[in-house]
Order: structure tokens, then C-alpha cells, then sequence
């Protein structure tokens, strides 16, 4: 499936990294673990499920060299453990791990146990994974634990595999994405990059899961309400679901400002049409490489502030908005569930509408 760019839309004005994703910052790696099967119903079996789960590796010392962070709650209708830890303390410990929501203890048990095999000093002073969710119910079976430890290790190998690869990571209906729905299309993992002016890069990586057909903006067009209505509804018909936004860079920011930029991802939502509904949870963390921290928490590097963030931020909304529009093109059409079907954003009429709007 294509990417936005493919298509010819070029969101923002700032130049985007070699593979408009979070790969682009030295270190960082993702990596997914895709759940697809179709079985009996319980409790003969484990239903449909279309669920995952992806993983976001910070740094592979991070344990030992916390990172810079910060979190930022527009909507809290969700879940994300480790984000107390990150207001609290303005740093991070482990990978991100995002998964569907009633598979949060599994993943977090699961997190535990990986950290603890890579740095034996977890066993003298406890972690706190970040591990953030969203509801997939819609499209996977949710009265069965359809993820297992093999999983999340698998996701963590891929993350740690892909650092540094020269191409950008899968997106769309893969990992934690792939039940996920956005504006009544398929929604899921959506990431993209931007540079700015003094070469520093950020990243943003989206788990979407939100809003309502006629919400749906597609670089200024508003595609949900000028495309044809389906002749039967689609999607889930709630305005219900949640967006995990994550951000990261490689400038030099204390978690202060990390929190700063996490909360640049909400404007970035808004412009794609995002209200952010009563039952959507919009979590968002931030996280900065640029400086590192001992395990006492200071900081290694003096910290950018003040107006030298405005870059960062306009890079944040920027990626943010390609980063929803990744999410859904790139994600095909999908069945799951009870016969529930959604179908993809990436269709002729929406690529026709587009492009009487001067979009392509």
C-alpha cells in the first residue's frame, strides 16, 4: 500500500528524513508483531483476531541511560502505564510498546521480562515499562488474550533489527494497528519525519483509532463529508476508539520541554479533523536523545528552551498530520470480527477528489 507521499500529497513545509519515519533518528528502531487468525468462536476457540503488537525502541541502553521525557493527556478515555513516571521524573526506562486494550497486562508482563533478561540490576530497583493501548474490538475478538510473551519478544527483535534500515518501517494494518479504525476507515500505525532548519530531526509514530467519517480532513479537504456515503454504515458507529501519539528527537530536551512537544501532537490531530470525543483517549509522550540521563536523572547535555523549540514544534504538528494520513493509506481494506469490514482510505474516489482539489 502506498504512503502519502506516493500519492502526491505533501503535507507542511519542512523537509521530510530519508524515510519519513522515526527511523530517521540515529538509534531508534520499530518493530511490529502481527496477530491474524480466524478460528471458532470462544469457547470452542479464540475468534477472529486482528490485533498485534508494535514496539519503539528508544535507545538499547535506555535502562541504564534514561531517556528524556514527557506526557501529555488531551482526551484520558485510555491507558498508558510508565506515563506518571514520565511527568514525575521526566524520563524513560524501556521501549514503548503499544497494543490493543485488553491486552495491556500481558504485554506489560511481558516488558518486565524483557528488561530484566537484558540488565540484571532490574531485579535491585524495579521498572516501569511504557506500554499505551487503544480498543480494537471492532475488528478482533477481545473475550480471548489473543497475545502471548513470543509476541512482544518478537516486536522488540524486529524494533531492534530495523535500526538504521535505509527504508521506512511497515505502516498501516500491521502490529498494534491492525484492528485499529480512524474516521470510519482503516486506520493503525501511521509515522512520519521532519528536519529542521538547524538539522535536527523529529520523529512521530501514531497508533490511530479515532473520530467520525464526516470528521475526516485530508490536507485541508474535508474527504468525509464531500465522499459519497457508504450505502450501509462502516466502521464502528461511536466516536470512540483513541490516538497513542509518540514524538522524538534527536535535539538535546529535558523532559520539560519533552512534554511541550508530546502536547504539539493534539494540534497535528486537529488538523485532520480529530475533536478528540468523550470516549477517545489522546495520550501522548515525548522523548529527547539529543541529551541522556544517569540513573540519578541529571541530564548530560545543556537543554534547548524557550524559542529555540518553535522548530520542534512546527516539525511535531507537521509530522503529526502526514503521520494520521500514513496510517490510513497505507492500510488495505479489512474484515474481522462478527463480518465487520472497513474499507481503506486509499480508494479512486478519494484519490479523484484529491486531485480536483490540487492536492496531487
Amino acid at each position: 500500500m502506498p504512503r502519502p507521499r506516493d500519492l502526491g500529497l505533501g503535507i507542511g513545509r519542512l523537509p521530510v528524513g530519508p524515510t519519513n519515519s522515526v527511523l530517521d533518528i540515529a538509534g531508534v528502531g520499530l518493530g511490529h508483531a502481527t496477530i491474524w487468525r480466524d478460528e471458532p468462536d470462544p469457547p470452542s476457540g479464540r475468534g477472529v483476531a486482528r490485533t498485534g503488537v508494535s514496539c519503539l525502541v528508544l535507545a538499547e541502553d535506555s535502562y541504564r541511560r534514561p531517556v528524556p521525557a514527557g506526557a501529555a493527556v488531551l482526551n484520558g478515555a485510555g491507558e498508558c502505564t510508565g506515563l506518571l513516571t514520565a511527568q514525575e521524573w521526566g524520563a524513560a526506562e524501556t521501549p514503548v510498546y503499544l497494543t490493543s486494550t485488553m491486552q495491556l497486562g500481558r504485554v506489560y508482563d511481558a516488558a518486565c521480562e524483557i528488561e530484566i533478561s537484558r540488565a540484571v540490576e532490574v531485579a535491585e530497583d524495579v521498572v516501569i515499562p511504557v506500554v499505551a493501548e487503544c480498543d480494537d474490538s471492532h475488528l478482533s475478538d477481545c473475550r480471548r488474550m489473543q497475545v502471548q510473551a513470543t509476541d512482544v519478544r518478537l516486536a522488540f527483535d524486529r524494533a531492534l533489527d530495523s535500526r538504521g534500515a535505509g527504508s521506512a518501517p511497515e505502516s498501516g494494518a500491521v502490529g498494534a494497528g491492525t484492528g485499529m479504525v480512524c474516521f470510519g476507515f482503516k486506520g493503525g500505525i501511521g509515522t512520519s519525519s521532519r528536519v529542521t532548519a538547524d538539522g535536527h530531526t523529529v520523529g512521530v509514530l501514531l497508533l490511530t483509532n479515532f473520530g467520525l467519517r464526516e470528521e475526516c480532513v485530508v490536507d485541508g479537504v474535508p474527504v468525509g463529508r464531500l465522499l459519497p456515503a457508504p450505502p450501509e454504515p462502516r466502521g464502528p458507529q461511536r466516536p470512540a476508539g483513541s490516538c497513542i501519539g509518540i514524538v522524538v528527537t534527536d535535539a538535546p530536551v529535558d523532559g520539560a520541554s519533552c512534554e511541550r512537544l508530546a502536547r504539539r501532537i493534539g494540534l497535528g490531530l486537529g488538523r485532520t479533523g480529530s475533536v478528540a470525543h468523550h470516549g477517545s483517549g489522546e495520550i501522548f509522550l515525548g522523548f529527547g536523545l539529543g541529551a541522556r540521563l544517569d540513573r540519578n536523572g541529571a541530564l548530560d547535555e545543556i537543554p534547548l528552551a524557550g524559542r529555540a523549540l518553535d522548530p520542534l514544534f512546527q516539525a511535531v504538528v507537521e509530522g503529526t498530520e502526514e503521520a494520521v494520513l500514513d496510517s490510513m493509506f497505507s492500510a488495505p481494506a479489512v474484515t474481522g470480527r462478527s463480518g465487520h469490514h472497513v474499507e481503506s482510505l486509499h480508494a479512486p474516489a478519494t484519490l479523484e477528489l484529491l486531485e480536483a482539489h490540487g492536492r496531487r
